[in-house]
């Protein structure tokens, strides 16, 4: 692959995927495993390995995004890190998990995974389902159990886990702003063990392309992560200036559509 003139492609792809998380508080993977899985199919990437770049790619990219998210929400004292370290082993374990396994299925069943994911994230934003709070979250067995199912289906998604884990929290009787920082929190271990399972866990036998670590494919990397961590602030001061009602519903319709042609193409 040549880095230099595909480079305005991912930096496009970086400043939508940014703008998304901005206007919206949905992770920049959504936007970014179709958009790669096109990239890669444009540049004659073996198809057996197309999504697993695209899925492994992203959440090397959510790394940096996680992280400066973060920090911001770590600065108005929202993210709740007593619960963050009960549920971040958990976390791991799962997304390690999904990253082993996605490295070894074949790709059209993982886009299948990520076209019905995406269909229902989409419905769950355009329908704005929010289940109504309980008293407390579950003790340790059931918190568990839940960190390692979205740890898992997320890297298996290429996501950052945030469109399952703030429903759940809210749920759980945490406050909306507390559940959507302490979800951004556990973003990163989702993205930090996901990718290195890409990297580390991948097949040997697996023909994958130069300049590439396991799953994750470098050159694509910065230009999205420089692109969309400067977007994203872009995308939420437009968040607080217009009523994003009407775009989140628009925005939901075109995720059905990018779930439909991942599962029909």
């Amino acid at each position: 692959m040549e880095f230099l003139p595909i480079l305005p492609l991912y930096l496009l792809i970086g400043v939508a995927a940014g703008l998304c998380a901005g206007l919206f508080g949905v992770g920049g993977g959504l936007i970014i495993v179709p958009a790669l899985a096109y990239v890669f199919s444009y540049l004659n990437v073996t198809s057996a390995s197309i999504m697993q770049l695209a899925v492994a790619t992203s959440l090397a990219v959510i790394i940096i995004t996680s992280i400066s998210s973060v920090l911001a929400h770590h600065k108005h004292g929202a993210v709740q890190w007593p619960l963050f370290v009960r549920m971040a082993p958990f976390i791991v374990a799962g997304s390690l998990l999904g990253a082993y396994i996605a490295g070894r299925v074949p790709s059209d069943f993982l886009k299948l995974v990520f076209g019905v994911v995406e269909i229902i994230i989409a419905l769950q934003m355009y329908f704005e389902f929010r289940p109504r709070p309980a008293r407390v979250l579950p003790g340790i067995a059931g918190l568990g159990a839940v960190s390692a199912a979205v740890g898992f289906m997320s890297a298996i998604a290429g996501i950052g886990g945030g469109t399952m884990m703030v429903p759940f929290l809210t749920w759980g009787n945490i406050s909306i702003h507390k559940a959507v920082a302490t979800s951004a929190a556990c973003g990163t271990p989702i993205a930090v063990a996901g990718s290195l399972g890409f990297m580390l866990l991948a097949p040997p036998a697996v023909d994958l392309p130069d300049m590439s670590a396991g799953f994750v494919y470098w050159p694509a990397f910065p230009g999205i992560a420089f692109a969309s961590m400067l977007a994203a602030p872009l995308g939420a001061r437009l968040a607080h200036r217009m009523s994003t009602y009407k775009l989140r519903r628009i925005f939901a319709l075109f995720l059905f559509f990018i779930g439909l042609l991942m599962l029909l193409k």
